[in-house]
């Protein structure tokens, strides 16, 4: 990889604070209105997601056809591609139980600190306890699979 752009953490900073202030502006880090969207009450949040994946899916599909770099980072575009196994059919499930139950997603959690939701610090906490045990999973297989069998 070649050196960073001068402007590209404050640009990175930047964007969260765009984020994090349309999930405020349109009280999507408010989880009863995520539950509301879950119990199929309301549907605002779908046309926030959509218009997010509308942008997206222009930006992805037109940059690399515009340039051979990324400009602030130089490196070169690429998919990288993720097998559908079951780590990531379990990892959903649990992501998606995770955000029925708190009624918030990991993005909209920090933004509703925002809007001074200090409840919320209860799901971060279990999102940060529950990334930790998966590294702490994680590990112990990599080492119980790097060890030869017969090796006791």
């Amino acid at each position: 990889m070649t050196g960073r752009h001068p402007l590209f953490m404050p640009l990175i900073f930047v964007g969260g604070l765009i984020f994090g202030f349309g999930l405020g502006f349109s009280h999507m880090a408010r989880p009863e209105v995520v539950l509301n969207f879950l119990q199929f009450e309301d549907f605002g949040l779908l046309f926030v997601m959509g218009g997010a994946a509308v942008v997206t899916g222009i930006a992805f599909t037109l940059v690399p056809r515009l340039l051979d770099r990324a400009p602030l980072t130089g490196d070169t575009y690429g998919r990288r591609l993720k097998p559908f196994d079951r780590n990531v059919l379990v990892g959903g499930a649990i992501f998606g139980v995770g955000w029925g139950l708190s009624g918030i997603c990991p993005g909209a959690a920090y933004a509703s600190l925002g809007v001074g939701n200090v409840t919320i610090l209860w799901a971060i906490a279990g999102m940060f306890v529950g990334a930790y045990l998966q590294g702490v999973w994680r590990s112990q297989r990599a080492t119980s699979d790097a060890t030869p069998a017969g090796a006791d």
